[in-house]
């Protein structure tokens, strides 16, 4: 057991790596891959349970603690990047499958790689898992309607549908995972130990498949979502901060905040453009999946290097004075 947690600690801290790498080899070996895409609602329905598993009474502090923060979290979670989303498409012409997938992805709650990100920027990380679990559990309502809202302007969108999917793949999940906990404390926190492996085997997993099975698309439209991918999560990342600012948020808070709303649950996405839409339309989720992995990285990397030169400073300051 020591052995795996070790293994899943390793690779929690090196989500990213993991991804980029099963990206490329799906890339590189798309047969090897595809065989997964139909599995991609149970894998994000495996990760949603984990989740659950997770929860604890402790997440809602501080919604309890500063509500308005975590309302504003939301809010802008999901009309930053849905809103940003629209303005690419039409601002860049996007082809509709394109533009339907990026919608896709700005329509959905924070990812769960948001509150790591968070942790390492020195940012409130309460604030951060508060958000991602409002949000997610807010999914099964607000993504369909958003999606129907702004996507059925290229392609049918069924709001039914689109609601029962969340449904089976986040919500249930979820609320197993809490059930689970519940019945069977002890065994669950010796389990929870190895769920960050079982997140990025998930993960990997989905933008494997559908990066294989999007090869022939990628390559003839790879640099278009490429670079819709970058504008989104870097508007994303500005945008939260600048909000977060604007409502006078303390900086921890602002950093949670940009990294919450910048980095999407990209799994959800693509799970609902593969039942849902074209496979082409869940590409722009693998690519953000690849690509909000890096940026949340670099800029948390950024944020803790600035934390720590300023917590230098106010000491050398300090001892200055008394000296």
């Amino acid at each position: 057991m020591n052995y795996l947690v070790k293994i899943s600690q390793f690779t929690g801290k090196t989500f990213a790596l993991w991804v980029i790498l099963f990206a490329v080899l799906g890339f590189a070996f798309p047969s090897q891959f595809t065989w997964i895409s139909p599995y991609i609602t149970i894998l994000l329905g495996v990760i949603m349970f984990g989740m659950g598993l997770t929860l604890s009474a402790d997440d809602f502090k501080e919604l309890l603690r500063k509500p308005l923060h975590v309302v504003i979290g939301v809010i802008v979670q999901f009309t930053v990047m849905p809103l940003t989303a629209v303005a690419l498409a039409y601002g860049l012409n996007l082809p509709p499958d394109i533009a339907v997938g990026v919608i896709l992805v700005g329509c959905c709650p924070g990812g769960t790689a948001s509150n790591v990100m968070t942790y390492l920027a020195k940012g409130n990380t309460a604030l951060s898992v508060a958000i991602t679990t409002i949000s997610t559990l807010l999914a099964p309502v607000l993504t369909p309607f958003l999606i129907m809202l702004f996507a059925k302007e290229w392609l049918p969108v069924s709001f039914a549908s689109l609601f029962v999917s969340i449904l089976q793949a986040v919500l249930i999940p979820i609320i197993l995972g809490l059930i689970v906990q519940f019945f069977f404390k002890k065994q669950v926190e010796q389990a929870v130990q190895v769920l960050p492996l079982v997140s990025v085997i998930g993960i990997v997993a989905i933008v494997a498949a559908v990066v294989g099975g999007n090869r022939d698309n990628i390559i003839q439209s790879g640099l278009l979502i490429f670079a819709v991918v970058v504008l989104h999560n870097g508007l994303g990342l500005l945008l939260g901060f600048l909000l977060a600012k604007c409502f006078r948020m303390d900086y921890a808070s602002q950093k949670a905040v940009s990294i919450e709303v910048g980095m999407q649950n990209s799994g959800l996405g693509a799970a609902l453009a593969t039942a849902h839409f074209s496979p082409l339309s869940a590409v722009p989720s693998a690519v953000f999946s690849v690509w909000h992995n890096l940026s949340g990285s670099w800029l948390a990397t950024y944020w803790a290097k600035k934390a720590k030169k300023q917590k230098n400073a106010s000491e050398t300051r300090q001892s200055s004075v008394v000296s």
